[in-house]
């Protein structure tokens, strides 16, 4: 019953957060899309559950994405540990977002990789804004930093 009630808890859990939970196999097929992964990229369970991942990754970064995504299948080792990743992302409608996120690897009973999961938070309104911020900051040190004594 235990296990029950703890597979019960984990689905409440994805299901509930706000973020992004997807799980890709190891040839990079999403097979599990929460709903907070449907308000994040615009994409019913329905039409992500079986696609590649390709769905949500820019193109000009696929080449590098599934170069890593394969050494990691075939490693089942990753050099980002536990660190939070970020990246750009596509929505349904074609838009980008800016993403971090954290990794799961997960592997099968006997103890093969068997994919990789992933905490999505979408931080574009902070990324915008600290863009704003590093642009102002140029601009100020352009027009008055060459002025000011001790420079």
């Amino acid at each position: 019953m235990a296990d029950d009630t703890n597979d019960v808890l984990y689905r409440l859990v994805a299901e509930g957060v706000p973020d992004a939970v997807v799980y890709a196999d190891r040839e990079g097929v999403i097979r599990l899309w929460s709903p907070g992964a449907e308000r994040m990229f615009g994409f019913a369970a329905a039409e992500a559950v079986g696609q590649s991942l390709d769905l949500i990754i820019p193109e000009n970064l696929r080449a590098r994405h599934w170069e890593g995504y394969r050494r990691v299948m075939e490693t089942g080792t990753t050099r980002y540990g536990t660190k939070l990743l970020t990246a750009p992302a596509l929505r349904a409608d074609g838009s980008r977002l800016s993403t971090e996120f954290s990794m799961a690897l997960v592997r099968d009973e006997a103890g093969t990789m068997a994919g990789s999961g992933a905490v999505i938070r979408d931080v574009t309104d902070r990324w915008l804004k600290e863009k704003d911020m590093k642009e102002r900051l140029a601009e100020l040190e352009r027009c008055c930093g060459a002025d000011r004594p001790g420079r």
